[in-house]
């Protein structure tokens, strides 16, 4: 079933991390094997990398800690050797999440596809706003392991995952990075019936995926878009004559946010607008956990297409 939820702040930053909690812990009952959290920040000249080391599944093994300690120092052996200066590197829920700053004005691709190939290793997100979190469990266990209530930022999209065809793992946890795409990410609820036409179509102009969830195909797709100088709103309307199935999927990127439903419209989604906040969820639920409040809002109708901007 799983459930989306979205807010942008139109008037500088917030409590993101503590906003996007609320909304996702009141659909707990949509999907509570995994939460995940996409979220901005105020740009800035450094590289955010979010990085696992491990599945959450995996920990607790025998000479997993040492295995941990190898790889970390591996990941920054090889950030020097790419000519990316590391700033920080912190440790997070359980030493196998991390959250690092890089000086580094070089291709993404290169820097991602080499920490990728450290064993065990998944980049989550790059970019020099977006923060992407993930794990298992619910939304209050998620924000409490990584300490989300310190973070601030202008928008941010977040999911709760009800493990339906595949398993309760982080690789098939939303939120998705649009690989290698700086501060591109997506949230989806349905389903792409042309799936595999995609993906192949994008890996044959040199993209790979990290997962096998149709959610990344959106993001790489909205992103090649993107790149190729195409509005965000011009994009997301073209997906939806190229993408066939039921979906509602949320899109952020540095400075936007955006909705798009198919032309069914059968996966639900509720909005509320005022002159400096939008917020939306896939029940009314999650905007009056937020708001505190019975609110106004309303359903975006078929192949309807929003965007804001920060």
């Amino acid at each position: 079933m799983c459930g989306i939820a979205g807010i942008i702040h139109r008037d500088g930053s917030a409590d993101i991390g503590a906003e996007l909690t609320a909304m996702l812990q009141s659909m707990k009952h949509r999907g509570p094997d995994s939460t995940g959290y996409a979220m901005y920040g105020q740009p800035d000249d450094l590289v955010v990398v979010r990085f696992m080391l491990a599945e959450p599944n995996a920990m607790g093994g025998f000479g997993m800690d040492e295995r941990l300690e190898r790889n970390r120092a591996e990941v920054e052996a090889r950030l020097a050797k790419i000519g990316a200066d590391l700033a920080t590197i912190e440790s997070e829920s359980g030493g196998y999440a991390f959250r690092a700053t890089v000086r580094y004005g070089g291709d993404l691709k290169p820097l991602a596809d080499y920490l990728e190939d450290i064993d065990g290793c998944e980049v989550l997100s790059l970019g020099n706003s977006l923060e992407i979190v993930k794990d298992l469990g619910d939304a209050e266990t998620v924000y409490e392991q990584y300490q989300l209530g310190s973070l601030k930022g202008t928008h941010g999209i977040g999911h709760v995952r009800m493990a339906t065809e595949s398993d309760v793992d982080l690789a098939s946890a939303h939120p998705y990075w649009a690989y290698p795409f700086a501060d591109v990410s997506v949230v989806h609820n349905g389903q792409l019936t042309n799936y595999h036409v995609w993906r192949r179509r994008l890996e044959r102009m040199g993209h790979r995926f990290q997962s096998e969830c149709d959610s990344e195909i959106i993001a790489v797709y909205l992103a090649q878009q993107l790149e190729n100088g195409m509005p965000l709103e011009t994009a997301m309307k073209h997906s939806l004559d190229d993408f066939d199935g039921v979906f509602t999927y949320l899109v952020a990127t540095g400075n936007e946010l955006g909705v798009a439903k198919d032309e069914m419209a059968a996966k639900p989604l509720v909005l509320m607008e005022t002159d400096d906040l939008v917020v939306m969820a896939s029940e009314e639920i999650a905007i009056r956990a937020l708001m505190g409040r019975e609110v106004e809002s309303r359903d975006p109708f078929e192949r309807e297409v929003l965007t804001w901007q920060v």
